[in-house]
């Protein structure tokens, strides 16, 4: 192959490197660690303690954490949150699955801090064993 072609494919070979952004941390994106909760319990609508505990004790919604954060999503119009200790943030993806709730998860996306929501790229349930993992 002679030099110029070389050459060219060398510079080539940079300027497509270049333009390839890695997918972890690309144009902001972070991992956000907690659990899959509702906004009205997260955010004491109806809760003293920013969990389902009152809701629980009236036994309307369920006898689970996991009832519990369906039924306010479902039935009084809450919206599905990720709850980090006492930080909440907003999910712009509200297509959680009922297996999903009350659980710990992983969101890898962006945050917009105007308005505290998190532009998900995707969630992954925490298996019980690295949940225990205090992050």
């Amino acid at each position: 192959m002679s030099r110029v072609k070389q050459a060219i494919l060398i510079v080539a070979t940079l300027i497509v490197a270049g333009s390839i952004r890695p997918i972890a941390g690309a144009g902001g994106e972070k991992v956000y660690k907690g659990y899959i909760t509702d906004s009205q319990c997260a955010m004491n609508v109806h809760s003293l303690s920013q969990s389902h505990k009152e809701m629980l004790q009236s036994k309307s919604v369920g006898t689970t954490p996991a009832d519990c954060v369906w039924y306010c999503v479902k039935q009084r119009g809450g919206r599905f949150v990720l709850q980090e200790k006492s930080r909440v943030y907003k999910l712009d993806d509200q297509n959680i699955t009922r297996d999903m709730c009350a659980k710990r998860v992983r969101v890898a996306g962006e945050l917009d801090k105007q308005t505290n929501t998190i532009h998900v790229q995707e969630i992954q349930v925490i298996s019980e064993d690295e949940s225990r993992i205090d992050y």
